[in-house]
Parts: C-alpha cells; structure tokens; sequence
C-alpha cells in the first residue's frame, strides 16, 4: 500500500530559493509541494486553505514575519508543523521561533540531505535542530532558564543535602565546623531562595534534583 506523501509549503520572499527548495524536496518520493508564499500572511492564507503536512517558513519575510506568522499558524492549524529557515545562527532567532512553534530550525546554506532530514523528522512530529547552532541553542537555554538550584551557592546545596539526609543543625555545624547559628541563617536563606516552607518540602526539592535518593 502506498503511504501518503508528505504535503510541503514553502514560505519565502525570494523565488529563487522556494525553487530551490522545490528541486531538493519535489526529487523525493514521499514528499509533494502543495503550493509556495512569498510572506508571512500568504503562508497563513495558503496554509489555511491548503492544509499542509509541513510549512517550510524563512523567518525573515515582509508584511509579517516568520515568527509571528508560525505563532498565528500553530494556533489555527496545529497539525500543521512549522520547520523555520533562517540565514541566522544566532540563538535569539532560534528561542524565538521555538517559542512560537516551530518543530525545526535549519540553516539556509545547510545541504540537501539536511533539509530533506528535517522536513521528514518534524512531519513525524520529532524536533530538528541545525548541527551548527546546536551549541548556541543550549548555551542560550542555560542562560535563560534559571533552575531554582542554581540560585543556591555551593555551601547552600551542601547544607541543603545534610538537611534531606535528616540531619540537625547541630550535627551539620559539627560536621561543617560551622556554629549553629550559621546553619540556621543558610537554611533560612535555602529556604527563601527556594520558595520552600517546611523541612519535608526541602526533603522533597532535594529527592527531586537527585541530591538524595
């Protein structure tokens, strides 16, 4: 039985490269391009009246952009899947359109193989992300999502995992050679860093994050 091809749009301000992309993707079996838009408001009009599998989306387009164009789309068409081409490594675009959508990131001089790979994996619904803005991506992600842990300095987590492992404060200040005193002012700052309020939620934060089994 012959499975359905993939249904591809192709949203982008130049013709040269929606032709381009057409040759690479139209050489594929399982994949058939069902119409193409020159912005962002032709890829919401023609992907509403055409339903495609997947929308090919440059980021950078007039009228209206990629990123607001994928947010506007996912809305109205979730079955539609967005895989976001840009000329751009930088990670701001890529958090962007993510965050908008898209299932897929690819650069525009990335090679063929790539962008045939991508239109599969985010038709299935799986992720992509370009190789070479991989580590941009990440790093970006470290530094924009905060875990509540981080906030805590090295001595925090320390006394925080004698906290869980059920020790008092006397006993960790012994072990610490810290006074008692001191023990106490860092459980009040763990627990105000972590917005937790009782030595059970503490016990429950640290099994959580792997301090404790």
């Amino acid at each position: 039985m012959k499975t359905r091809p993939i249904t591809i749009l192709l949203a982008d301000d130049h013709s040269m490269v929606r032709q381009g992309f057409r040759r690479i993707l139209e050489s594929q079996p399982d994949m058939e391009i069902v119409g193409e838009a020159a912005n962002g408001r032709q890829a919401l009009e023609r992907s509403a009246e055409l339903k495609p599998d997947v929308v090919v989306m440059d980021v950078a387009m007039p009228e209206l952009n990629g990123i607001e164009a994928t947010r506007r789309l996912t809305e109205a068409s979730p079955r539609t899947r967005v895989l976001a081409l840009s000329m751009h490594k930088d990670a701001v675009y890529v958090r962007e359109i993510l965050r908008a959508g898209a299932r897929g990131y690819l650069l525009k001089d990335a090679i063929d193989a790539d962008l045939v790979a991508a239109v599969r994996a985010v038709a299935r619904g799986d992720a992509f992300l370009a190789p070479a803005i991989a580590d941009s991506v990440l790093t970006d992600y470290r530094q924009h999502v905060t875990d509540p842990i981080d906030l805590l300095t090295s001595r925090e987590r320390e006394v925080l995992q004698m906290i869980a492992e059920g020790k008092t404060n006397k006993e960790i200040a012994n072990d610490l050679k810290l006074s008692v005193y001191t023990v106490d002012a860092h459980r009040g700052r763990i627990m105000e860093k972590l917005n937790l309020h009782s030595t059970g939620e503490l016990v429950r934060f640290a099994v959580r994050k792997g301090l404790i089994d």
